[in-house]
């Protein structure tokens, strides 16, 4: 019996949002973190992957069959998928390789002591938003009014809405904050925003958004749209401007957690860690089909460009 113990595989749930491919570099970031801490899949450490495929009602379901298989650990991100995870166990441990706010999520009471069984890292992206607006006025120097994609069922979302409202006010930009809770809802939002007049738009972070971010990108550029994004991925599809936390480095740092709680620690004694790398992308192409040069003050400040 205790043989038996000793050569145990430890079993992580990935519970993610969006389909294989789409979430193939955070997944990728996250087995590297895991190899980098000397844990190899398929040797002593397995991954049971579940995909909501971008159908975000799907992930309570996909959350008890985790529970159901008792894996030892849960790995999740974005809001979505940590409120499915937290409904469905209170006792097996969930690590958040990304989440916006955790305590205006209500998935954590405070970030030096999470308490529960929820640890991880934030993104906290309500504090930086304001510089989405700084950007792309910079890049864009015509923009009037621009028009923000919201999710009204992303608790973040109202913080992103209070910051851009200031920041608008300070750079002489008006918001336009239209409502697309879902994928069907986007060439509603895209026709709002013609009819708005708006000259830019901004993508805050979101599960929805993310898991279509191709089509999103697509909407944009046949609106000829400047649009910056609150991430980098929105980047490489073909978006103008991404600003904010790096995915991949937040997924490579959850492994971290999975180790400690797999050597013992309990997740409620993990401080919630904020991600302090921050990185700026931009699309080149894009911005010449646009008819924009990107300000050589915008341009030194770029970690990635796509040419």
């Amino acid at each position: 019996m205790e043989a038996q113990a000793a050569t145990r595989v430890p079993r992580i749930g990935l519970l993610m949002g969006g389909t294989p491919s789409s979430t193939a570099p955070l997944s990728d970031a996250f087995r590297q973190g895991l190899r980098d801490l000397g844990y190899v899949e398929g040797q002593n450490i397995s991954i049971e992957r579940r995909f909501a495929e971008g159908k975000l009602e799907r992930l309570p379901d996909l959350a008890a069959e985790l529970v159901r298989l008792k894996v030892d650990v849960i790995v999740v991100a974005a809001a979505p998928a940590i409120r499915a995870a937290k409904q469905a166990t209170s006792t097996i441990p969930i690590v958040m390789a990304a989440v916006a706010d955790p305590i205006e999520e209500g998935f954590v009471p405070s970030l030096a002591r999470p308490a529960g069984n929820i640890t991880g890292i934030t993104a906290l992206a309500v504090g930086y938003s304001a510089k989405w607006l700084e950007l792309l006025k910079e890049a864009a120097p015509r923009i009037r009014r621009v028009a923000v994609l919201m999710n009204p069922s992303n608790p973040s979302h109202a913080g992103y809405r209070r910051e851009l409202q200031a920041a608008g006010r300070v750079l002489r930009v008006t918001p336009q904050f239209l409502e697309a809770p879902g994928p069907e809802e986007f060439e509603g939002a895209f026709a709002a925003m013609a009819k708005g007049r708006a000259g830019g738009l901004i993508v805050p972070p979101d599960a929805v958004t993310f898991a279509h971010r191709s089509r999103i990108v697509e909407l944009a550029a046949k609106s000829r749209l400047p649009a910056m994004y609150g991430l980098r991925e929105f980047v490489e599809v073909g978006g103008l401007m991404g600003y904010g936390s790096s995915l991949p480095d937040m997924f490579r740092r959850a492994a971290t957690y999975v180790d400690k709680i797999l050597k013992g620690a309990k997740p409620g004694d993990l401080p919630i860690e904020q991600t302090s790398r921050f990185e700026l992308a931009l699309n080149l192409k894009t911005a010449k089909a646009l008819g924009l040069t990107i300000p050589q003050t915008v341009l030194i400040r770029a970690d990635h460009v796509i040419q």
